[in-house]
């Protein structure tokens, strides 16, 4: 008989061990971003509204559609990654979050205006930056994959 006990969270609590927490909250958020929000906005949200942003250069419409088919497989890949800790994530999860990151300033460079561009600009890419240093950094955790 299943033990009905056990509360949702620590029937979850194996797949979260051997990681550490800022990795586990990048792999939720893969699988988020695979399982639920993508498909939303690939076959849901309406074209005419849609917006994709790679390397600052924002796409719009059906060119966004596009654009969104490899953000789902760059998610898709990095949801696989972090929930086997596989090797060739490193060094790709850190180029993907340098790429945002600078994606990040440029935008705001292209479509804010005056000051307000800067300091959107510079806050954004601050906190990828030192993801995308912490990434970098964190190549051990990657080389010893089961």
């Amino acid at each position: 008989m299943a033990d009905t006990s056990r509360s949702l969270l620590d029937r979850l609590q194996p797949l979260f061990e051997g990681r550490p927490r800022w990795i586990n909250t990048l792999m939720v958020f893969c699988f988020f971003m695979t399982f639920i929000y993508m498909p939303w906005d690939l076959f849901i949200k309406p074209a005419e509204i849609d917006q994709e942003v790679w390397l600052g250069i924002m796409f719009t419409g059906w060119a966004a559609k596009v654009a969104g088919v490899p953000h789902w497989a760059v998610y898709a890949a990095g949801a696989y990654g972090f929930w086997r800790m596989r090797p060739w994530m490193w060094p790709w999860a850190a180029v993907y979050s340098a790429q945002v990151a600078v994606g990040m300033l440029v935008w705001s460079l292209l479509e804010l205006d005056g000051s307000r561009a800067w300091l959107f600009g510079v806050g954004s890419f601050t906190p990828f930056a030192v993801l995308t240093w912490a990434l970098w950094r964190a190549r051990p955790r990657f080389q010893t994959s089961s």
